[in-house]
């Protein structure tokens, strides 16, 4: 049995639910200030998504305190971690990710949806035209960003990856483990 081998996994630290948002945040904070102050740090995750801003904060987070510490910090992915989930569970090396069995993981692209008005002085439009661009450039490059930390160390390529997102690439929890995006499945 796999949760044997496992057993910091049982008891998670810190148990986050719901939409990745400002909340969540909070919430994950209040968390890892309770946490003890040695010793492995098990995070599980259940989330349908929400702001990658907020996950990339909260995997900011975790590289500091690591970086600072040198502390182990574990991911449990648990039933779904879909976008900004997996967001955050690319934050973690595949050695130190985990998802309990018939959990999916689901990668997409980000989104955007933005009405651009052009109206005023010629100049203006084209400063308006450029900063729209501008920011979905920068958006491509966080995102593959995104996409290059979740298969590091994994037998997923970028490309492939790059490939699979704009269709929402659903990946069932054995699945993850055999193409090496978690280390294993309990």
């Amino acid at each position: 049995m796999t949760a044997t081998r496992y057993p910091l996994l049982a008891n998670p630290h810190i148990r986050l639910s719901g939409p990745v948002d400002q909340l969540m945040y909070t919430n994950f904070r209040q968390q890892l200030d309770a946490c003890p102050d040695e010793g492995t740090i098990v995070i599980a995750l259940t989330t349908l998504g929400g702001d990658p801003e907020v996950a990339r904060t909260m995997a900011d987070d975790i590289r500091l305190l690591d970086e600072h510490d040198g502390r182990e910090i574990l991911f449990l992915g648990k039933v779904a971690v879909y976008s900004a989930g997996a967001t955050f569970m690319a934050a973690f090396p595949v050695e130190r990710r985990f998802l309990t069995r018939h959990t999916r993981l689901m990668i997409h692209e980000r989104k955007i949806s933005k009405t651009i008005t052009l109206d005023g002085p010629l100049r203006m439009v084209v400063a308006s035209i450029k900063a729209a661009l501008h920011e979905v450039e920068h958006s491509i490059e966080i995102e593959e960003e995104g996409f290059r930390a979740i298969v590091k160390d994994s037998q997923v390529d970028f490309e492939e990856l790059r490939e699979k997102a704009p269709s929402n690439w659903y990946i069932e929890a054995e699945q993850a483990r055999d193409l090496g995006l978690v280390l294993d499945v309990i």
